[in-house]
């Protein structure tokens, strides 16, 4: 990618949400890291009762600070520096980020379920309050895809001018959407210019946190703004990780023998000398080899569809 702090100049809001967004957890990891490395605090709270399913994302209770059993319901929650709720200049007020000016804004919380129009029209309004100048929507999406590759990060924008400043692709995907594409359709139409940036987590380990997936978001949107966020114990985290599942598929045969087709398929797509037919024909003998043990592969904004 070219030089991208120009989009991220101004005020910044990294939107995340938990749930069909947020494969491996990976999505709403980063947006956390940015909460905590920035000491921001939240400003601002949608209504949960009006957009949460509760039988979808339950209320959970535990013992708080007192010994007390309580509920803690699921929140839908605008971060934004302490007091006044204008951001926090990365570089500035942060010692261990380092930026340009950059005012960051966080939108974290539990995945919208329904109500999605009026939804939209709340963010567009807290938007315009807080005066954001530019908005980045992250997610992680389950794919067939092997956890001892690099993870593979998609960027696409709804907006023109984003996509010829930072040499992207037009998404020609045609279809069902998720509340990523709704928010990002009703803030380009309020003039404030998206980018999105999508993860892909390997099928076959969707029931733990992916911290690599977490890193490989963390790296892309420190390329989008401009700036670079600690890594903390992420990249100890990741190595772990990926040693974890080959101890696992050291144990299975067949999980062993899947994640080698997987393997071939992407070396074959990332290969120099690859040609397109050559890919192709790769990517064919690949879904004759799975057998029906990919995974559903799909995301909540599937205009990012997996990839090899």
């Amino acid at each position: 990618m070219t030089n991208t702090s120009d989009f991220a100049t101004g005020r910044l809001l990294v939107v995340a949400f938990e749930g069909w967004n947020d494969a491996g957890e990976a999505a709403s990891g980063v947006a956390r890291t940015v909460v905590e490395t920035l000491g921001l605090e939240a400003v601002a709270e949608l209504d949960g009762e009006r957009y949460i399913d509760y039988q979808f994302n339950r209320p959970q209770v535990g013992v708080d600070d007192d010994g007390e059993r309580a509920l803690v319901w699921p929140r839908i929650q605008l971060h934004a520096a302490p007091g006044s709720g204008a951001g926090t200049a990365l570089g500035a007020e942060a010692p261990d980020v380092v930026g340009s000016g950059t005012e960051v804004f966080v939108l974290l919380g539990a995945e919208p379920s329904r109500s999605w129009r009026s939804f939209a029209a709340e963010v567009v309004d807290l938007v315009d309050v807080h005066d954001v100048t530019s908005v980045v929507f992250l997610g992680a999406m389950l794919a067939d895809v092997p956890h001892t590759r690099p993870i593979s990060v998609f960027v696409s924008s709804d907006n023109a001018e984003v996509r010829t400043r930072l040499a992207l692709e037009r998404s020609s995907y045609e279809g069902p959407v998720g509340i990523l594409s709704v928010l990002s359709d009703a803030l380009e139409q309020a003039g404030v210019p998206t980018l999105a940036i999508w993860a892909s987590v390997p099928h076959y380990v969707q029931a733990s946190p992916s911290p690599k997936a977490t890193l490989a978001l963390i790296e892309k949107l420190g390329e989008v703004a401009g700036v670079t966020l600690p890594r903390g114990e992420l990249e100890a985290e990741s190595a772990a990780w990926e040693q974890g599942i080959d101890a696992l598929a050291s144990e299975d045969d067949d999980m062993a023998g899947y994640i080698e087709q997987l393997e071939q398929a992407r070396d074959t797509v990332d290969s120099p000398e690859a040609s397109g037919e050559a890919i192709a024909q790769e990517f064919e003998r690949y879904l004759r080899r799975r057998d029906g043990k990919a995974g559903d592969g799909r995301p909540d904004d599937p205009r990012f569809p997996p990839s090899v």
